[in-house]
């Protein structure tokens, strides 16, 4: 198999015009395709739903569903709020920061740049309660190589302790 890149992501929203409109102000992601059904298409059972799908550059899509008769949406109340997100890529710092003004002023709060030294990022809330990551890679090619040798011992020893290694022995050791 050769997976070939990502076709689209979705999520549900708790209103898809809504939705389609803040993606649109403050991330320039145009509505394209928008499909309304009152059946699942892969299974039969009746769930009135709208599915939108919102085009990046890269021609991917970030898509969502609205579900009128389904219960009331929530989150994963058992996974930190930090954890679930969708980290999109921007090319540049100008970019990362005029993002973050344009969501600031639009009365979104943004946390960030975040310098993770293999990009920087910022972090905000869609409607939905949807935590977005906006990042531009900073990493240089020796540290993905460095990172690329040591990810599978890195994963071995936190099955084994469920622990962050200390970093500086850890490439000492196995690197």
């Amino acid at each position: 198999m050769n997976v070939q890149g990502l076709h689209h992501v979705a999520y549900r929203c708790r209103n898809a015009k809504l939705t389609a409109e803040f993606y649109k102000q403050y991330l320039n992601l145009d509505l394209t395709i928008a499909i309304a059904e009152n059946k699942v298409p892969s299974t039969g059972e009746w769930s009135p739903h709208v599915h939108i799908f919102l085009k990046m550059q890269d021609g991917s899509y970030l898509a969502f569903f609205e579900l009128p008769e389904s219960p009331e949406m929530e989150l994963d109340q058992n996974t930190p709020d930090w954890v679930q997100h969708l980290a999109l890529k921007v090319p540049d710092m100008e970019s990362l920061v005029t993002a973050k003004k344009r969501l600031i002023a639009g009365g979104v709060d943004v946390v960030g740049p975040t310098d993770h030294k293999v990009c920087q990022s910022i972090y905000f809330f869609d409607p939905n309660g949807h935590r977005m990551e906006l990042t531009v890679d900073t990493i240089i090619p020796e540290m993905a190589e460095a990172l690329l040798i040591q990810a599978q011992p890195l994963l071995e020893e936190w099955d084994k302790t469920k622990r962050a290694p200390d970093v500086a022995a850890f490439k000492t050791e196995k690197a």
